[in-house]
């Protein structure tokens, strides 16, 4: 492991589980793809590897994106959030992201919002 990836870890803040949250976005075009959950082992693969390691909640195990489904996530960069308790991800996917098969897990149940709208660059209200 180099140096920057144990400097990188260190500086992560896992929940009280010992996760970390990791939002996974195509790199080319900022497509917010998933999100997945990192201990420390599978962060420290994620960095050196070029590969998406997450750990399974459900079934205690790591597991790389993409070897079993062929829909696999080389990784571009990654940048912990302010806190540093939230890790950006961003990939090259190839296929689906979502386990459902879907290109990404946020395009299947849309929420009804109420839209806001910004004032306008004068101050006054739009």
């Amino acid at each position: 492991m180099t140096s920057t990836t144990d400097a990188a870890i260190e500086r992560a803040a896992f929940n009280a589980d010992g996760l970390l949250p990791a939002v996974i976005q195509q790199w080319d075009s900022g497509e917010v793809l998933m999100l997945g959950w990192m201990d420390r082992e599978a962060l420290r693969r994620t960095l050196s590897e070029g590969r998406v390691t997450f750990w399974s909640r459900s079934r205690q195990e790591y597991w790389r994106k993409g070897d079993t489904s062929g829909h696999a996530q080389y990784v571009k960069s990654a940048a912990l959030d302010c806190d540093a308790d939230t890790l950006l991800v961003r990939v090259e996917q190839i296929g689906a992201a979502c386990h459902t098969g879907t290109r990404t897990c946020f395009d299947g149940d849309p929420v009804p919002v109420v839209v806001g709208d910004a004032p306008d660059a004068s101050g006054g209200d739009a």
